[in-house]
């Protein structure tokens, strides 16, 4: 019997390597000899071998265990199906691509697999909208044309030709689905590959609907009345619920996903729910002393700057920023005050800056 490798060295990492870590080399090694993807003899063993191991070492009870009594403070403690189960790793696979706990559970100990040729709900669909800073500020209510889909009249969303429907597909005996089972040392891969011959629908392609083609759906330009809440930000989307392409076989309407840009604006920066503005002063109104006017969202508003103030000092205009998403108030705008050096000066200007200059060497 072949002795077993210690489990920090199939992952590649130490004892005392954070959990987050642990968690980042196995999804590293399960992308490279996951089955689906590697075809090389041993890929099927390894990946095995380094699910073992992660599901050891990535729950704190087990790991104290192994490090303390080694393989033995895991063997008979635990049996392999327990570890499975309560081992996180649909979350890794749905990062790197493949199915999750359910497909890997099934993959270990031959678990059953799920229909495809039943009602599914229909696919998510996306839309992209740009706005202005000031429609993010205020909100926006507008009506947008999109490509949609209706239900199939010919089908009526079963994506057959009407009067085959009692019809299967003969490879898959209907099910949509080819169950693939491998033996190793042991244990059971099972893996549930979409049938080649119907392309998963679990009938015939002779019997496919003509007038959609198979997908139960029809394309159609749509309206919609969209409402975007103030304070959205840049890439933030909006899940408007059955609003995407219909499910197949009487299956529920997908959703519909905008995703909001915000256009840059040429007077303001944006900093969260705040607003950011550079205001330009010269020497003598930072000097002395002065009122400005400076643009806000809400119109212009005053703004006092005391005698003295130097370059690059930030004033706050409270609740002139933008209203907080799904909350009360408003963000502030701050105005960050620049000092202007002016680049031509007349004769008489440089007589008084150099009077000026002269003065404030004595002092």
């Amino acid at each position: 019997m072949t002795e077993k490798r210690d489990y920090y060295e199939v992952l590649g990492v130490s004892k005392d390597t954070p959990k987050a870590e642990i968690k980042k080399a196995y999804r590293k090694l399960a992308l490279k000899y996951h089955p689906d993807r590697n075809k090389s003899a041993d890929a099927e063993e390894k990946f095995k071998e380094i699910s073992e191991a992660y599901a050891v070492l990535s729950d704190d009870e087990k790991r104290s265990q192994y490090d303390q009594f080694g393989h033995a403070g895991i063997n008979g403690k635990y049996n392999w199906e327990d570890i499975y189960r309560n081992t996180d790793f649909a979350s890794i696979f749905r990062d790197i691509g493949f199915g999750g706990f359910g497909s890997i559970f099934d993959m270990f100990f031959g678990g059953g697999g799920h229909r495809r040729n039943g009602p599914r709900k229909g696919q998510d669909m996306r839309y992209d909208i740009e706005i202005t800073l000031e429609d993010a500020t205020f909100g926006l209510e507008k009506e947008i044309d999109f490509q949609g889909f209706d239900v199939c009249e010919t089908c009526h969303g079963s994506a057959m030709k009407p009067g085959t429907s009692s019809e299967k597909c003969p490879k898959c005996n209907g099910s949509g689905e080819i169950h693939v089972t491998r033996n190793l040392g042991g244990m059971y891969l099972r893996q549930v590959q979409t049938c080649a011959e119907c392309n998963g629908r679990g009938f015939p392609s002779k019997n496919l609907c003509q007038t959609c083609n198979g997908s139960g759906a029809t394309a159609g330009l749509q309206k919609l009345k969209l409402k975007i809440p103030a304070g959205i930000e840049d890439g933030n989307s909006l899940r408007l619920s059955g609003e995407g392409k219909p499910g197949y076989k009487g299956g529920p309407k997908g959703d519909l996903y905008v995703f909001v840009h915000v256009k840059p604006h040429k007077l303001f920066e944006r900093r969260g729910d705040h607003i950011l503005y550079e205001a330009q002063i010269t020497f003598p109104q930072a000097a002395l002393g002065t009122k400005i006017v400076v643009p806000t969202l809400y119109g212009d508003a005053k703004l006092k700057i005391p005698k003295g103030t130097q370059s690059g000092t930030v004033f706050r205009l409270n609740g002139k920023g933008l209203p907080h998403l799904n909350g009360w108030g408003k963000g502030n705008q701050f105005v960050n005050v620049v000092i202007e050096t002016p680049k031509k000066l007349t004769k008489r200007q440089k007589e008084l800056l150099n009077d000026l200059a002269k003065e404030l060497k004595k002092e």
